[in-house]
C-alpha cells in the first residue's frame, strides 16, 4: 500500500500482549504502543485532529504559524503535522524536557523556546506564559492550547478508545494510563464507560502534582507541588482537557521506580519505550500487588512514547547515576569493558 504522506499513518497502533514483565501477576495485560505512530507518540492524533478542525474552521492561513506549550512529544507532532501541512511552528517547551526531544523538535523545522520547568503556571516565564505571548505577538498564529482543549480529549474519543475497544473485542476490564493533559486517558476512556461503565479506568500521576488529590477531593494545593522528573507526567494547574468523572481512580509512581521500569519494559519484552511509559507500567505494578486486579482481569495499560526521546536521561548510566537511580539496582547498573 502506498500511502499520500506520512500523516496517513496516525493511528492504528497494535495492542500488544506482556508476558515475562508480568510473569506471576494476576490477570492478562496489554500495551496499546503509541510509539508505533509516526512521530513515535500518542500526540500525533492531537495534533492531526486539532490542526484539522482549525483547517475546516477556517482559523488557518498558507502562512499561520502553529504556537504550543509542549514537554515535547506533542511538540514534535505539530511540528511534523505543520510540515507536512505547510505551516510555521514555534514550541514553548520545559527545561525538564530531555535534549533528545529538543534537537528533535528542531529537527523538524520548529523554533523552540526553552522554559524554566519549576516555576508556576502563572510565572510570566513558564511555558504556559511564554507560549500564549508569542501567540499573542505572532501574526496569523494559532494557538493549540493542549491542555485547556477539548479537541485534545475529542481526539482520542474518537480514535484510541474505540481502536482499544474493538481490539480487546470488548474484553478489558481496565485502562491504566498516565494524565498530563488527561486528553489520552480520558478521552479513550469516555468512549469505553460508554461501551461498558463496568470498565475501570485509573489515572497515573506524579509525586508533586495536583492531579491525584484534585480528583479525590476538588481541592487545587498548591502545597502538593513540588519538581519531578518525569516529562509530561502530572500537573502544577488542573488541565479542563482532563474530564474527571471518568476517571475511577489515581495512583502515583516515583520518578526512580518510573525509570527503572522503562529500562525493564525494554529487557523483558522488547520494547522500547518512553519515561511516562515506565510511570504507566509501574502503576500496573502497584495495582497488582494491591490486589487491584484477578485473574478475570484484562487490563490494557497506554504506552504513550519511545525511548529514544530519552537516550540522554533514562537510558543513560551516567543521569541515573546523577539522580541515585542506580545505587540500589544491580539489575541496571552495566560497566562497559573496553579490550
Amino acid at each position: 500500500m502506498i500511502y499520500n504522506n506520512v500523516l496517513e499513518l496516525i493511528g492504528g497502533t497494535p495492542l500488544i500482549k506482556l508476558n515475562r514483565l508480568v510473569k506471576g501477576f494476576s490477570g492478562k495485560y496489554y500495551a496499546k504502543c503509541e510509539a508505533f505512530n509516526p512521530g513515535h507518540s500518542n500526540k500525533d492524533r492531537i495534533a492531526l485532529h486539532i490542526i484539522k478542525e482549525a483547517e475546516d474552521k477556517g482559523l488557518l492561513k498558507p502562512d499561520s504559524t502553529i504556537v504550543e506549550t509542549t514537554s515535547g512529544n506533542t511538540g514534535f507532532s505539530l511540528a511534523m503535522v505543520s510540515l507536512v501541512r505547510g505551516y510555521k511552528c514555534i514550541l514553548a517547551v520545559s527545561s525538564k524536557s530531555s535534549k533528545d526531544k529538543i534537537n528533535m523538535l528542531k529537527s523538524m523545522g520548529a523554533k523552540v523556546y526553552v522554559c524554566p520547568a519549576n516555576v508556576l503556571s502563572d510565572d510570566p516565564r513558564s511555558y504556559y506564559q511564554v507560549a500564549k505571548r508569542i501567540s499573542k505577538e505572532t501574526k496569523n498564529s494559532f494557538y493549540v492550547n493542549q491542555y485547556f482543549n477539548d479537541l485534545n480529549t475529542r481526539a482520542h474519543y474518537l480514535s484510541t478508545g474505540p481502536e482499544i475497544w474493538n481490539q480487546t473485542e470488548g474484553k478489558l476490564t481496565h485502562l491504566v494510563g498516565c494524565c498530563g493533559t488527561g486528553g489520552t486517558l480520558t478521552g479513550s476512556g469516555k468512549f469505553l464507560k460508554e461501551q461498558n461503565t463496568n470498565i475501570k479506568i485509573i489515572g497515573v500521576d506524579a509525586y508533586g502534582s495536583v492531579l491525584k488529590k484534585y480528583h479525590e477531593t476538588g481541592e487545587f494545593d498548591e502545597n502538593e507541588i513540588y519538581p519531578n522528573r518525569i516529562e509530561g507526567l502530572g500537573k502544577n494547574l488542573i488541565p479542563s482537557a482532563t474530564d474527571f468523572s471518568v476517571i475511577d481512580s489515581f495512583i502515583k509512581v516515583t520518578d526512580e521506580k518510573s525509570a527503572h521500569m522503562a529500562r525493564k519494559i525494554a529487557k523483558n519484552e522488547g520494547m522500547f519505550v518512553g519515561y511516562t511509559s515506565g510511570a504507566a507500567m509501574q502503576a500496573v505494578a502497584q495495582l497488582n500487588n494491591q490486589g487491584m486486579f484477578d485473574d478475570k482481569s484484562n487490563v490494557v495499560v497506554i504506552l504513550p512514547d519511545h525511548g529514544s526521546r530519552y537516550m540522554s536521561k533514562i537510558y543513560n548510566d551516567e543521569w541515573m547515576n546523577n539522580q541515585g537511580f542506580n545505587k540500589n539496582d544491580e539489575e541496571i547498573v552495566h560497566q562497559i569493558e573496553y579490550i
